[in-house]
């Protein structure tokens, strides 16, 4: 769970610092860089398992015609920055496995991850320029200092306790300088043992992307939990797909295996409540349920075993009998399905992200959706559990309608400002609040959205009685 992020350098972010919630709306006007801050989420990710060039090459450029990864870092006119900087604080889980199957636990549950890039031009080299490791450092944050980063409202007492967890005075990956060298230190979870260092110069991609539960179970947990992060681009043509009967299940970013994982879901105990038997319809008829507040003619759900094809059919049954495949379902259907399932399923964490969730669905039914993207969040009102998984939404939109039915604690408000580098003017990237939210009070140095550029693009038919509207016409007016 990202609860901060700080990025400097990257596309038209400069300077940006933004705190998370367990549910985040990101609304602003195209090109004011939205969708950038969410590729710096999935940039980070890509960082934990990837070379540096196939991370950068991951990831949409701003211009499409640009494939260079240089495209990625801030540009003024023609002329790059050569450098950019990523820092999250982050919530991690408490223990996993490393890619061998072997166990890890965090001495610590809360930290820190930073980043610093530079970019090379070199002619000799097979791509014409490379990525270098400038800085690349995993600290702790100490328990005694966790409610002063975990500003958002929550249970100190319920929910903070439960993912807040152990101790640590020294930093798991650290850099330093020797002989002019920069030099990247992984440092080992326990007391003993001397650090493990690498030239960064050298460094093909990031040292935490290599760590194992041997020799650092909480940077592993780190790595993990930047694994999980992932930017949802719901196909239609994948969540229409069966599956065969050997798809491992789990949803993947583009909807596939949607029907795999609903099957395997029945069949798990560890998604039904308690004293739910296996194999019990509990998983489909809590699906139904769901669907139906976008739905009314919603009767059942399920998945078609064809035992001769060998292949697995999302299915859904109307109050009159008739059963639809997947392929005749509507796009905004399968999407809302998709996040249904997504919602009850106990080993989906992390931070999921989505772009403009309202799409293909009509304006009387944003609201279900909505809902079920704020239930998908974990609730920081209880501890976190197998039916309260550590989860964070992120979404952003242009749309009016979502703006007005998102609370307010949630809403950021992306923009453009002006500043000057080097003599030159250019535009970056602002995220700000709404007034009297709790991030106003987290930073009351930083002024909130003004009402006027809010307005601009949120009213663009005059008098249409928005409600946010009304309210901060009252803020104003005190």
């Amino acid at each position: 769970m990202i609860t901060r992020l700080q990025v400097s350098g990257f596309k038209n972010l400069v300077d940006v610092d933004v705190r998370f919630g367990p549910f985040t709306c990101i609304a602003g006007a195209n090109g004011t860089g939205k969708s950038n801050l969410l590729d710096a989420i999935q940039f980070l990710s890509r960082l934990a398992s990837e070379p540096f060039v196939n991370a950068a090459s991951s990831i949409r450029a701003d211009d499409p015609k640009s494939s260079s990864p240089q495209s990625l870092f801030h540009r003024v006119g023609n002329s790059y920055d050569n450098q950019m900087s990523l820092s999250v604080e982050m919530i991690i889980p408490a223990e996993g496995v490393d890619d061998l199957g072997q166990p890890a636990n965090a001495s610590i549950t809360f930290v820190r991850y930073s980043i610093e890039l530079s970019y090379r031009m070199d002619e000799n080299l097979p791509s014409l320029g490379a990525f270098r490791l400038q800085r690349e450092e995993l600290e702790h944050i100490n328990i005694g200092d966790a409610s002063r980063h975990i500003q958002f409202p929550h249970s100190a007492k319920e929910w903070r306790r439960s993912v807040i967890q152990g101790r640590r005075t020294s930093s798991f990956i650290s850099t330093d300088e020797a002989d002019g060298e920069r030099i990247i230190r992984l440092s080992q979870d326990g007391t003993g043992g001397r650090p493990k260092s690498f030239l960064a110069a050298n460094l093909p991609r990031t040292v935490l992307s290599t760590v194992n539960a041997t020799e650092s179970p909480t940077a592993l947990l780190a790595r993990r939990e930047m694994q999980s992060w992932r930017l949802l681009q719901l196909e239609p043509s994948s969540l229409r797909r069966p599956d065969d009967f050997v798809t491992l299940p789990g949803l993947r970013s583009d909807g596939s295996h949607l029907p795999a994982t609903l099957f395997y879901m029945k069949r798990s105990p560890d998604s039904h409540p308690n004293g739910s038997p296996a194999e019990s319809s509990w998983v489909y008829e809590q699906v139904a349920a769901r669907l139906s507040e976008l739905i009314d003619d919603v009767y059942e759900i399920g998945v078609d075993r064809d035992e001769k094809r060998q292949l697995l059919t999302l299915q859904v049954t109307d109050r009159n009998g008739t059963t639809y495949p997947a392929r005749a379902l509507s796009d905004g259907t399968l999407r809302f399905l998709a996040l249904a399932v997504l919602q009850l399923d106990p080993t989906s964490q992390g931070v999921i992200c989505l772009e403009e969730p309202e799409n293909g669905i009509h304006p009387a039914r944003i609201q279900a959706i909505l809902q079920l993207l704020q239930d998908i969040a974990v609730d920081v009102d209880i501890p976190v559990d197998r039916d309260n998984p550590l989860r964070q939404v992120i979404i952003n939109t242009h749309s009016p309608t979502v703006v007005n039915l998102v609370p307010r604690d949630s809403l950021l408000i992306a923009g453009t400002e002006e500043a000057i580098k080097d003599g030159i003017r250019y535009r970056k990237a602002t995220f700000r609040w709404l007034p009297d939210t709790w991030r106003s009070e987290v930073t009351p140095e930083e002024s909130p959205v003004i009402k006027g550029r809010l307005l601009a693009y949120l009213n663009p038919i005059p008098g249409d009685g928005s409600q946010l509207a009304l309210e901060l016409e009252d803020i104003d007016n005190r």
